[in-house]
């Protein structure tokens, strides 16, 4: 009869503790989601009623022509390829200097290995903003202010350290009998690099890149800075025509943000199965 108690009371603590559990993740997905979801109530919004005294969360009219409008009323398709050129050149030049060194790092020794790999971790610590004065006044001496090249450095160098560090771990994670093999088989160190490490550490290589793109996809300070004229800006700080001086227009801001998040919810949902893998192989020790 003991026992039975026993087992009862546990069960009973076990229910209780997973109602609890579930609650929280409730209550955190609804705190979570719920900026996401005033961004779409407004942006299906009138100007009129944003402004009214007597205004809800939900539009009492829904006005779709709001994600049209936007686009008329501003270069958006331009600010949209701008931040694809830039995000997309920053996460190619952060993975073709990033891949060598991460490898690098991986497999050989040599001396003020452990200082660069500090110098790795501590300048992930530097905000963009802290830096911002010295950034200015180097772009201004290599002339590469308002400039999308600029834009492209700089977001790939404040990303480096990160992927780095990512594929490093995953490069770690992968036996070097592999590359021993392939060097038998008449692989030289790049071939082996090339045809057999890469594709094994295809997760962590994912995820590093998806990781950059986004970074820079959102990015906003540094380009707030630099750009001056609309030809050049990206879509975070090109939505920026809707705050006016003398009036912003929520509706409209709020709507070009959508189209702002939209690239970056694609891209986590494609690489969904990869991340969870991809961040495991590259928190490997070494």
């Amino acid at each position: 009869m003991a026992n039975t108690n026993t087992v009862h009371k546990k069960s009973t603590k076990n229910t209780v503790l997973r109602v609890l559990f579930y609650v929280v993740i409730i209550l955190v997905c609804l705190f979570t989601l719920y900026p996401y979801f005033v961004t779409v109530c407004t942006a299906l919004k009138s100007r009129a009623e944003i402004f009214s005294m007597n205004g809800t969360v939900f539009p009492v009219e829904a006005i779709w022509s709001n994600f049209i409008d936007v686009w008329k009323l501003s270069p958006m398709g331009n600010y949209m390829i701008n931040s694809i050129v830039i995000a997309g050149g920053s996460t190619l030049l952060a993975m073709v200097c990033g891949i060598p060194a991460a490898y690098a790092l991986s497999r050989m020794k040599f001396k003020g290995q452990t200082a660069f790999l500090a110098f790795v971790i501590v300048s992930q610590m530097f905000a963009p903003v802290v830096l911002l004065i010295g950034i200015y006044k180097v772009m201004m001496t290599l002339h590469l202010t308002n400039s999308i090249l600029g834009l492209i450095f700089i977001n790939a160098a404040f990303n480096q350290a990160f992927a780095i560090w990512l594929l490093r771990g995953t490069f770690l994670s992968i036996s070097p009998e592999m590359e021993q093999a392939a060097t038998i088989d008449g692989c030289n160190r790049v071939s082996a690099l090339l045809k057999i490490l890469l594709p094994v550490a295809a997760p962590g290589i994912v995820t590093a890149l998806i990781f950059v793109f986004i970074n820079a996809w959102n990015e906003y300070t540094v380009a707030l800075t630099l750009i001056s004229t609309d030809t050049f800006k990206p879509l975070t700080v090109g939505i920026n025509i809707f705050n006016g001086y003398n009036m912003i227009e929520w509706q409209y801001l709020f709507a070009a943000s959508l189209y702002a998040i939209v690239p970056v919810v694609i891209l986590f949902v494609g690489i969904e199965k990869n991340l969870v893998g991809g961040l495991t192989s590259g928190g490997v020790k070494g």
